[in-house]
This record gives structure tokens, C-alpha cells and sequence, in this order.
């Protein structure tokens, strides 16, 4: 698991001998935006993009094959994901502890309406 995006002011703790799976619990709990993404992967890149164009910086955070596996799935219904099947787990974003979902379910929130709200209740955006 490597950062490619660190917090201002912060830093992230590392247990060696914390699960892989309790380890991404405790940074999205932690953070209130982040994106957990495959290296060099274009869908990150544009989510990180449409965020920063809103005026908001995710943590990213790059996951190995392996660990993909122990990324929290979105609610079928929970009024954030667009509804369609999650097949692919990354890149996967989370705001306020909630799975959005991929790069689909963060534009459509966005289209909707939805997105600047969220951000600012979670104290990731001020307007």
C-alpha cells in the first residue's frame, strides 16, 4: 500500500501489524475523502481532477492486487452509488466513511447535485 497523496499537516501511521483490512477501515475513517486506486490508473486521475476542480484534495492511497480484495463495497441503494453493479472495486472513492463507489457513481452524484453538499457536511468543502 503506498500514498500518493498525503494529508497537509498530517501523516499516516503505519502498524505493522495491523490487517490489511482494518488498515483501509482506519483510513477511511480518518479521512474524509479518499480514494483507494490502483498505480498509474486513469480513472483515479480523473476523479482526482473533477474533486480538485470543486476545490477538494483527496488522500489517495494505492492498494496492490491483493489488497483490492478487502475494499468496502457501496449499499445497493444508499442514494450515493448510480445504482449499477460495483464490478470493479478500484479506484473507489469514500466520503465521510460512506463507499461512493467508482469514477460512475462520483460523476453522477456530481450531476445530480448531490456531490458539493456531501463534501461540505463532511468539512472536506467550504463554500
Amino acid at each position: 500500500m503506498s500514498t500518493t497523496s498525503a494529508i497537509s499537516g498530517g501523516g499516516f501511521s503505519i502498524d505493522e501489524e495491523e490487517s490489511t483490512e482494518a488498515r483501509i477501515r482506519r483510513l477511511i475513517s480518518e479521512n474524509p475523502v479518499i480514494i483507494f486506486s490502483r498505480s498509474s490508473c486513469c480513472m483515479c486521475h480523473v476523479m482526482k481532477k473533477l474533486l480538485a476542480t470543486i476545490g477538494v484534495h483527496p488522500t489517495v492511497i494505492e492498494l496492490d492486487d491483493h489488497e483490492i480484495a478487502y475494499l468496502p463495497t457501496p449499499p445497493a441503494h444508499d442514494g450515493l452509488s448510480d445504482g449499477l453493479s460495483f464490478r470493479n472495486p478500484a479506484p473507489a472513492v469514500f466520503i465521510g466513511g460512506t463507499c461512493v463507489g467508482g469514477l460512475e457513481s462520483l460523476v453522477a452524484l456530481h450531476l445530480s447535485g448531490h456531490l458539493v453538499p456531501k463534501l461540505v457536511e463532511v468539512g472536506a468543502l467550504w463554500v
